[in-house]
């Protein structure tokens, strides 16, 4: 069965954080096609200029979607998540009720911190004190320093590990086997060939 995975984007969203993660479902698509179907989304439909001054003009606007037919959504940092984006934090409320992956970095765990779902499970953030500034906030007694925080489903990270947050999308949906994902991460986290080598021949 094809699972849908939203990308949502946004104005000002952060290039580095969603290319390791949007580059592997590309890749698990050419080993076993049919399994994801990813989809570019914005608030709106129209088209977003990111932080790095790239034009991307999605495929759909979030309203437009199915909540029951979306797997995951994907939630990119960006400069203007300290309101609005009432859309994405809709969507995000109605997959995290019934357990399904939501994937936030950077900024989006702000976004995520004003809509109360980082009230109640462990998380991460760019900050302690960034997250704690959101209206509404009251998860400080979960909150963990780490480089990502994966826990049933819900996805958080800072903005300085888009590898990591990348590593927990693809384990949370189970993208690629583990030994691949291991391999992955050795490879682009520390360059040894050791590691290229395993996820050549995995």
């Amino acid at each position: 069965m094809t699972q849908t995975v939203v990308f949502y984007a946004t104005d000002t969203m952060a290039d580095w954080e969603y290319g390791y993660a949007l580059a592997g479902f590309a890749m698990a698509e050419q080993q076993l096609p049919g399994r994801f179907r990813v989809v570019v989304a914005s608030e709106n439909g129209q088209p977003v200029t990111s932080m790095g001054g790239l034009q991307v003009a999605p495929a759909a606007a979030l309203t437009d979607l199915d909540p029951d037919e979306v797997a995951a959504l994907i939630l990119p940092g960006a400069e203007i998540w300290t309101e609005g984006h009432d859309a994405a934090l809709g969507l995000a409320r109605q997959l995290r009720a019934k357990a399904k992956v939501v994937a936030a970095i950077c900024g989006a765990t702000y976004g995520l911190a004003r809509a109360g779902l980082l009230n109640d499970q462990p998380h991460t953030s760019n900050a302690a004190e960034y997250v704690a500034a959101a209206p509404g906030y009251i998860g400080a007694e979960h909150y963990q320093e780490a480089r990502t925080v994966s826990d049933s489903g819900l996805i958080t990270a800072p903005a300085t590990a888009p590898v990591d947050f990348a590593k927990a999308i693809f384990e949370a949906l189970q993208v690629f086997p583990q030994p691949v994902v291991d391999a992955w991460y050795g490879l682009y986290t520390t360059g040894e060939r050791r590691f290229y080598d395993a996820l050549v021949g995995a």
